[in-house]
């Protein structure tokens, strides 16, 4: 995740990213709070399960 981490942090500019979670079967509770701030930064979430969707909703609903 350090590695996605400082590539996204490298993109600048006005162009939109797209994180594509196709092939991601398996998160823990860092990942998601990553995922979430990804989304929060503007960069999509395409492909995500519908499981790590509705956890990024609840971990970002006060």
């Amino acid at each position: 995740m350090a590695e996605l981490q400082k590539l996204l942090g490298s993109e600048a500019g006005d162009h939109s990213l797209v994180l594509d979670l196709n092939e991601v079967r398996l998160v823990d509770r860092d990942v998601v709070s990553f995922l979430a701030s990804c989304e929060a930064k503007g960069i999509t979430l395409a492909n995500c399960p519908a499981y790590i969707r509705e956890w990024i909703e609840r971990e970002t609903t006060p």
